[in-house]
């Protein structure tokens, strides 16, 4: 028996594939140590009637602060212990262990256990040779003509209105003010863009918006309904006055060889169209190559049977109910909130087996990815939202999202190996 399994002794209990207890027992001698040394640590510090700082007697200070010491003593020797006891036994914990059933009484030893939340060690199924179904990347007539559509609506000038008021359509910049019919309070005056006939505008600035030129003004009541998706304004009556500052009319250019040369990159009209259409391919393409491989990690999921560590589901779950919550009304009822909870885990715990299942084959197939790599992911994310390259580096760096980043592309490495290795059907 070494040095140190005779100090401290762990063993393992109740183990599950996902979790393992322990009970760890630090030796009598070595806690008796561990009491000693924090016992002349309190007598060096304390300051008691009659004796300088230092001075009073041991016992006296045992006496005292018996509690507070053998505190120390617990706080000192868990974590210690609980650190080698992982050690020895090969154990990396996922998170933190919970340590429960504390024994210690001075002159004994110290006992406590640990519930360590561990990855699940499980055998992998076959995968490779996988069947899948091929998906076709087709790209239509039509999906190339709405594309080429939307370049041109991006190509539209806004040029000032001369010799007309305001129709619909046009991009008006407004200021106005309104007044509580009620309560005579004046609303803060607010300068705005407004899309003139746009249906989501209230139906009297529609309305009184039409026919007014530069600088003119009109004034109109809107009584607001108790239901008013605007909290603040329902219930109310407002007065309104709004003054046009300009006007502006979309005009969007002609489809035509001149208009497609001015976009850059190709000579004609012709030229524009076989781009798009390339363009639209490598998204289907990328598209059917994700779905694949969904169908390939559902399937080789299904063949798994394991038990999932709790710790991570949770922290899933936690993440997904975030996000959907910051996406939802602020009137979601406690029903629907527990709803969102209940879909949030069922997705965690396929997010967390399909995490696992990928990573295992990664391993198996020894992929890893390099930082060279990280970087180019971060290039294309910052390509893909217009950013800075170095804000979006600033941005993950301060995150702390590299290497949540370095992972997502080692998962998706995997994928792309069962895709390499699969059977098109």
């Amino acid at each position: 028996m070494s040095e140190n399994e005779e100090r401290i002794k762990a063993k393992i209990v109740s183990p599950t594939s996902s979790k393992r207890e322990l009970e760890i027992e630090v030796a009598a001698d070595e806690a008796a140590e561990e009491f000693e040394k924090i016992l002349d640590d309190f007598a060096s510090r304390a300051r008691l009637d009659g004796f300088r700082r230092g001075k009073a007697p041991r016992d006296m200070v045992k006496r005292l602060f018996y509690s507070d010491i053998k505190n120390s003593v617990v706080e000192t020797l868990a974590p210690r212990a609980l650190r080698e006891s992982l050690k020895a036994e090969n154990l990396s914990p996922i998170a933190t262990p919970l340590i429960s059933e504390i024994s210690y009484q001075e002159g004994g030893p110290f006992r406590f256990k640990a519930t360590v939340d561990v990855l699940p060690d499980f055998e992998l199924p076959a995968y490779k040779k996988i069947r899948v179904k091929k998906r076709e990347a087709v790209v239509e007539a039509e999906e190339v003509e709405r594309s080429v559509e939307d370049l041109r609506q991006k190509s539209a000038e806004f040029l000032p209105v001369e010799g007309r008021g305001v129709a619909d359509g046009d991009y008006v910049v407004l200021e106005w003010k309104g007044k509580d019919s009620k309560t005579k309070r004046m609303l803060p005056t607010e300068k705005t863009l407004v899309l003139a006939g746009h249906p989501d505008n209230e139906r009297l600035l529609n309305e009184n918006l039409i026919g007014l030129k530069p600088q003119e003004s009109r004034t109109f009541v809107i009584s607001y309904p108790p239901e008013h998706r605007l909290k603040k304004m329902a219930g109310k009556t407002i007065e309104y006055k709004i003054k046009v500052i300009s006007v502006k009319e979309k005009k969007v250019p002609q489809l035509s060889d001149d208009w497609a040369k001015d976009l850059g990159e190709v000579e004609n009209l012709a030229d524009l169209r076989a781009k798009v259409r390339t363009e639209l391919a490598k998204i289907k393409e990328d598209v059917a190559r994700r779905e694949m491989g969904d169908d390939i990690v559902r399937t080789l999921s299904d063949m798994l049977k394991l038990e999932l560590p709790e710790v991570l589901i949770e922290e899933e779950a936690a993440a997904l109910v975030r996000s959907w919550a910051q996406a939802a009304p602020d009137t979601l009822t406690p029903e629907q909130f527990k709803e969102l909870g209940r879909r949030a885990k069922a997705q965690a715990e396929q997010k967390v087996k399909n995490s696992l299942l990928l990573e295992k084959i990664a391993a198996a197939e020894k992929l890893v990815v390099s930082d060279e790599e990280v970087m180019e992911e971060i290039k294309t994310l910052a390509k893909r939202n217009n950013i800075p390259l170095a804000q979006v580096v600033e941005s993950i760096n301060r995150e702390g999202k590299r290497e949540d980043l370095k992972h997502n592309l080692l998962l998706r490495k995997a994928i792309d190996f069962l895709l390499e290795n699969a059977v098109l059907y």
